[in-house]
């Protein structure tokens, strides 16, 4: 499907089967019907079962939702696309999570669910003491999700929608919205996790007929590699390789200094955006929270491994192949795309009305009753809704393409900071409230004076010479990533040994060397943060404990193998 085609080239895309619109309705009615059936399992009138399911999710439907989260419809196009124009190596961005994701099971879960916490602004502030920092990344985090998360992710799917229905961008994109909205508002955290959970099904079988579909055509892997390297368009600039497909097309690992992806970016910058999202990132930890043990946390990480091993087979050699819309799954491959947008958006309405709510209402309205809470939770949803539906004209006027570069650029320019201060946070009890934070500050003015660079110097169209300055133009913003967290890292311990350490009775639970393995605590303001019957604790059976050990082995020798095969 290419962004620039005449539209001229789009006429069969209003004979729109009925076997097609059979697929599309069937897909609608089974998401409001899990989303009504999960909104009645669980007690939606307190604040544990509404922000966190009522801490009762078992493994798969985290590990499903895990994964459905981070498959928005951004992704998936931008996935399809960015291996139609590069190869594999943007395959590094999934598989880099498996780490990742074993860190945040193993490492910060047992922290953050040892200090009773529903946000992940509540830890650092339990954590430091102090209100700034916790209202600082609120409202960094709910900034991220409008601007970056949301608005691609309705963009893409939007876009789709309409190449491939003729339906009119707007209506398509208010239509998802509104159903989307109606269940996130009505059940909550268990209706998310739930309806993800039927998303990843569509998600993975359907880009797996297609992916098929796709290596019948062409005739198997070897002939991929060759076609690909043959794939030259009529038009080609001489000096550079543009539009010409890359000689490392088939290579994960790339030249450090003149590769598209840097092996270096991949290994070390990739990992420090990877550690931001999948380990501090409300949107992701939110699931883990709501696991009902230790194990069921575990688990779901390791499925949603697994699951984010398949996309260079059933998204990007797919992309690779692609170019062409296969039309009699036309049905198919539009349940797919809006699978993989709805989950993502109601996981990021969820995660950021929770934010809003336990972080930014709970200070302004510390006696606030727990049937306000779940009111505002509900309204702040309604008002996401808006803002996205206003947001979509100004998303028409930027192209796509560059809305996936800027997301990339955005994200390497404000999260290393934030993972600095979130690792020294777990594993070193010296760090206090007056480093973090200076370090957090540092780290915004550094990633800003950056930012505002790339949009005052944007990349050079394809054949003109490179003239940004050389911040931009020899450091790859994976290797800014990298710079970034250490600059940060430096001044949270600079400040934090020129000032007094904080008391030891302050880091109880609050850190990896001083976990203790008894239930939570009720947090500061009172609300019980336990499940109703209290059970909850960090410990877990040794069997299952073993279980969750050799599978995590399992994984990371499938994902180092298959790194190894690629590379």
């Amino acid at each position: 499907m290419e962004g620039n085609a005449t539209a001229g080239s789009f006429t069969p895309v209003q004979q729109f089967s009925a076997a097609d619109l059979v697929v599309v309705v069937v897909y609608f009615s089974l998401n409001v019907a899990v989303g009504i059936w999960s909104s009645c399992r669980v007690n939606r009138n307190t604040v544990s079962g509404y922000f966190l399911a009522g801490r009762d999710m078992v493994w798969w439907p985290i590990g499903a939702s895990l994964f459905a989260s981070s498959e928005g419809s951004g992704l998936f196009i931008g996935l399809a696309g960015t291996g139609a124009a590069g190869g594999i190596a943007v395959t590094g961005f999934e598989w880099n999570a498996t780490y990742a994701l074993l860190a945040l099971a193993w490492v910060f879960v047992p922290v953050y669910i040892s200090s009773g916490i529903v946000t992940m602004p509540e830890y650092l502030q339990r954590r430091f003491g102090g209100e700034r920092i916790r209202m600082y990344l609120s409202s960094l985090s709910l900034l991220l999700s409008i601007f970056t998360k949301i608005s691609t992710d309705l963009y893409s799917g939007a876009l789709f929608v309409q190449v491939c229905l003729g339906w009119d961008l707007y209506l398509s994109t208010v239509l998802m919205l509104v159903v989307t909205g109606l269940y996130t508002i009505a059940g909550g955290l268990a209706a998310v996790i739930y309806t993800d959970a039927l998303q990843t099904l569509i998600m993975v079988l359907g880009a797996i007929v297609l992916a098929v579909k796709a290596f019948n055509e062409i005739g198997g892997y070897p002939n991929l590699e060759e076609a690909y390297l043959k794939a030259v368009p009529s038009k080609i600039v001489p000096n550079t390789t543009c539009h010409l497909p890359r000689a490392d097309a088939m290579h994960l690992f790339r030249d450090p200094v003149s590769g598209d992806l840097p092996w270096t970016g991949m290994t070390f910058g990739l990992s420090i955006m990877a550690t931001w999202y999948w380990c501090t990132d409300q949107v992701i930890v939110q699931r883990s929270l709501s696991a009902k043990s230790l194990s069921h946390a575990k688990a779901g990480s390791i499925l949603a491994s697994y699951l984010k091993m398949l996309p260079l087979f059933i998204i990007i050699m797919p992309g690779m192949i692609s170019r062409v819309l296969y039309p009699g799954l036309r049905g198919l491959m539009i349940a797919v795309m809006m699978a993989a947008l709805m989950s993502s958006l109601t996981s990021i309405f969820n995660s950021s009305s929770t934010l809003f709510t336990m972080d930014i209402w709970r200070k302004l309205r510390p006696r606030a009753s727990e049937r306000e809470l779940l009111l505002v939770g509900r309204v702040v949803t309604v008002v996401l809704v808006a803002l996205s539906v206003v947001w979509i004209p100004v998303l028409q006027s930027s192209s796509s393409g560059q809305l996936y570069v800027y997301i990339q650029a955005v994200t390497s320019c404000l999260a290393p900071p934030v993972t600095a201060v979130f690792i020294l946070a777990v594993f070193w009890p010296r760090a206090n409230e007056q480093g973090a934070f200076w370090g957090l500050m540092a780290g915004l003015a550094l990633g800003l004076a950056r930012m505002g660079l790339e949009l005052a110097h944007p990349t050079p169209h394809c054949g003109v010479p490179d003239r940004r300055p050389w911040l931009l133009a020899d450091i790859h913003y994976l290797h800014f990533a990298v710079l970034l967290c250490a600059a940060t890292g430096a001044v949270v311990v600079g400040g934090s040994l020129l000032t007094p350490a904080p008391p030891p009775a302050q880091l109880k639970n609050l850190t990896w060397w001083t976990l203790s393995r008894e239930p939570p605590q009720p947090s500061m303001d009172g609300t019980s943060q336990g499940p109703p019957d209290g059970e909850f604790h960090a410990t877990e059976p040794p069997f299952w404990a073993h279980v969750c050990g050799i599978n995590a082995v399992v994984l990371m020798c499938v994902n180092i193998f298959c790194y190894a095969y690629f590379a």
